[in-house]
């Protein structure tokens, strides 16, 4: 997909807003909530208003609101009692509406505006965890289906990637409190996919520990010569797509040969490649984690 989108089919609205494409075509029909438009061969399609107002209406109905009770409401008006039905219960479904809309529309604007509002009632790991990390496994759905494009996926991840640089410069200027371990961070070759290694180099500072994050497509060669200048090293990667599945096992064999061939080196692997991992050639010294949540416990 290379075009960015600005009109939406039914299933679209589906994949964006958890709501079936059968209830879309009921609440269409039955209660007139929305005006699809139509092509010149009469198949609908929907515009940006249709999917920001679903969302608003998906967040009445989450709250209790029939639908025959939010087709009577103004248009004008429904998203000022969305406005003031907020609550602790629902920013998160909110907040993670208020992003998909940004990225959809490249709206710094709504995404600053947005963040900010949490971070004056969260702390920004509770904003990592609570809305980022559900809204980047969101978009990562919304991609594979092709909802959205690449380039709204890059635009989301960009301004998620710079308040995480803030947060974890401000880390990195102070003197590291446990001096045991070093921790690398690393994507392996082709691999790009940095967000969560990211953050994850920000827990490990946040926990007081030192870290080399090396960021994305590193030859396992270069970790070989790391292992000259740091003692008790542990290292971190996360496997989004690479190695793919055919390559993975004979990667995970180098890396036992070269980097845990030693009496203290460590490895922790963890994102969607792990799962193709052969048993077998698993290390003693390698642990697999099967989310951020779960190595973020483990420190």
């Amino acid at each position: 997909m290379n075009s960015v989108k600005n009109i939406f089919s039914i299933k679209d609205l589906e994949n964006i807003s958890g709501i079936k494409a059968h209830t879309i075509r009921i609440w269409e029909k039955r209660y007139n909530v929305f005006a699809p438009l139509r092509t010149e061969s009469n198949i609908r399609y929907y515009d940006l208003s249709n999917l920001q107002k679903l969302l608003n209406i998906t967040l009445l109905h989450n709250h209790g609101y029939k639908i025959s009770r939010i087709s009577k409401i103004p248009d004008e008006k429904i998203p000022e009692i969305v406005r003031e039905i907020i609550t602790t219960k629902s920013v998160k479904n909110h907040a993670i509406s208020a992003f998909k809309m940004a990225m959809i529309n490249f709206d710094q604007t709504l995404f600053f505006k947005t963040y900010d509002e949490l971070l004056s009632e969260k702390s920004f790991r509770e904003v990592f965890f609570d809305i980022f990390i559900p809204l980047m496994n969101e978009i990562g759905l919304l991609w594979q289906t092709d909802t959205i494009s690449p380039a709204q996926e890059h635009f989301i991840s960009y301004l998620i990637k710079q308040k995480l640089l803030i947060v974890t410069e401000n880390l990195q200027i102070q003197k590291p409190k446990k001096t045991d371990r070093v921790f690398v961070l690393f994507l392996p070759a082709n691999e790009i996919h940095e967000l969560g290694l990211m953050y994850l180099n920000y827990e490990i500072l946040f926990h007081g520990y030192q870290t080399i994050f090396l960021g994305e497509s590193v030859p396992l060669q270069s970790l070989v010569a790391i292992k000259n200048n740091f003692e008790n090293i542990t290292f971190i990667s996360y496997m989004t797509v690479e190695p793919n599945k055919e390559e993975i096992n004979k990667y995970i064999k180098l890396m036992n040969s070269q980097i845990l061939n030693d009496e203290t080196s460590k490895v922790w692997l963890l994102g969607r490649m792990v799962e193709f991992i052969d048993d077998n050639n698993i290390s003693p010294k390698t642990t697999i984690f099967r989310s951020i949540n779960e190595l973020v416990d483990y420190l």
